[in-house]
């Protein structure tokens, strides 16, 4: 709800710093519960840039170049990939031997008593120079964003809070970029005010333009909340709007299983027919990689007539299912590697279309509020999936435990199954409908 308040630009710099902050600081934790309260920020900050994201590349592209919001999705297997690399560079030279995909891993020194051989600090930095890299990646992309890179503010965002005049201001640069003449006024929007005043209520608007800046804090109040009810407004959009949250909730929670417990289960797996560390972490760079013509494939799938959005989403979250189970009953060199290949693949192919689609069918007025609204009930969801799944797994943890490895696995493959059923009962009419 952030960037229909405060803005796309601002809510767009923000959760880039904060994650890029708390990045750097993750590195440098020594307890566990610094550690996940850091986490927690950096969660904050890439949770908020997720939504973010898209609504201001809607706002800003063509109507003809929507493909555009699936293939936004293309940089998440691309930095997938490159921290793949750089965790291939650090982690298996600078972790404690034996380390936790062998047998008889060193315990961690917190928790033994003096004397005994364990895992000190200064012999498991590489998952810390892992996170001072990529902390540092972060805010260079902060600068890049908020120095070189100044993007201006929405127009849709400016017309609905009544700021005509920058509005045209941004319309007229957008103009001047692209060597094109700017025939937008601000009278226009005076016009098109006037009209929608006419027919629809300021709160039902949620802005009204210039009408806004003449209420109170009280109205201003009413108006924020009548979002909320927007998106219940007839069976049609109801229908729409949970839906959408049942999808997001069945995708964080199998793919945050999948992305908490896969590198472990996939270490330990590859540790049991002899694989070493360092082999596995060059696998996940050909396990990520693929990811990116996932996600190719879903932008060429985006705006076929026949396909489209909705049975793009279906058929791309049935096999990511789909892989998980099967590979949960396999463990060869090579079944590792490909079902996690298959699993990432369509991974990444359903999440760019979802990413894409989910700004563009809702109204402009609660479009942030809409994807906000999605990604918390998916990430809250997403925090709950670890949780339950610890309850599965005994005591000395996964190592050497199938029964507690499929289980999580058989859990994680199950609920994205859940988005076939969801999407496919998603209203046709809606999907891709909305413009403004």
């Amino acid at each position: 709800m952030l960037v229909d308040i405060v803005g796309r630009r601002w809510a767009f710099n923000l959760t880039c710093l904060i994650s890029a902050a708390f990045g750097l600081g993750l590195g440098a934790c020594n307890s566990y519960p610094a550690f996940l309260v850091v986490t927690a920020f950096v969660g904050f900050g890439i949770g908020g840039n997720i939504p973010i994201d898209t609504t201001i590349c809607l706002e800003f592209i063509p109507q003809n170049r929507r493909f555009l919001l699936a293939l936004l999705s293309l940089f998440q297997p691309v930095g997938v990939a490159i921290c793949s690399a750089i965790a291939y560079g650090f982690i298996p030279k600078y972790s404690c031997s034996p380390n936790f995909s062998e047998a008889k891993p060193l315990p961690s020194c917190a928790n033994v008593a003096a004397g005994v051989a364990c895992c000190t600090r200064a012999s498991n930095m590489g998952w810390r120079y892992l996170m001072f890299t990529l902390g540092a990646i972060t805010l260079g992309i902060f600068i890049l964003r908020f120095v070189v890179f100044n993007f201006k503010e929405s127009p849709k965002f400016l017309v609905y809070r009544g700021f005509d005049d920058k509005a045209v201001e941004v319309l007229q640069h957008i103009a001047k970029t692209n060597n094109r003449p700017c025939g937008v006024t601000k009278e226009d929007f005076e016009a098109l005010t006037t009209e929608q005043d006419s027919t629809v209520s300021r709160t039902e608007l949620l802005g009204a333009g210039k009408a806004q800046l003449q209420t109170t804090m009280r109205e201003k109040f009413f108006i924020e909340g009548a979002r909320y009810k927007l998106l219940f407004k007839g069976w049609q959009m109801s229908r729409l709007t949970l839906l959408v949250w049942l999808t997001y909730i069945c995708d964080f929670w199998g793919f945050t299983l999948a992305g908490t417990y896969l590198p472990t289960i996939l270490a330990l797996k590859n540790g049991a027919i002899s694989l070493t560390l360092k082999f596995t972490y060059r696998t996940y760079i050909a396990i990520y990689t693929p990811g990116i013509f996932g996600v190719l494939l879903g932008g060429l799938m985006y705006a076929l007539p026949n396909v489209g959005r909705k049975w793009t989403m279906v058929f791309s979250s049935g096999m990511m299912g789909i892989s998980i189970f099967v590979f949960s009953a396999v463990n060869t060199e090579a079944s590792n590697i490909g079902l996690n290949v298959m699993e990432y693949f369509f991974q990444s192919m359903f999440n760019a279309v979802l990413y894409g689609w989910t700004p563009e069918v809702f109204p402009a007025p609660i479009r942030g509020t809409a994807c906000g609204l999605a990604s918390f009930w998916g990430r809250l969801f997403g925090i709950i999936a670890p949780l339950m799944a610890q309850s599965l797994i005994p005591t000395a943890g996964l190592h050497g435990d199938t029964q507690a490895t499929n289980s999580i696995l058989y859990l994680a493959g199950g609920l994205t199954l859940g988005c076939v059923l969801t999407v496919a009962l998603m209203p046709g009419k809606l999907l891709g409908g909305r413009s403004m």
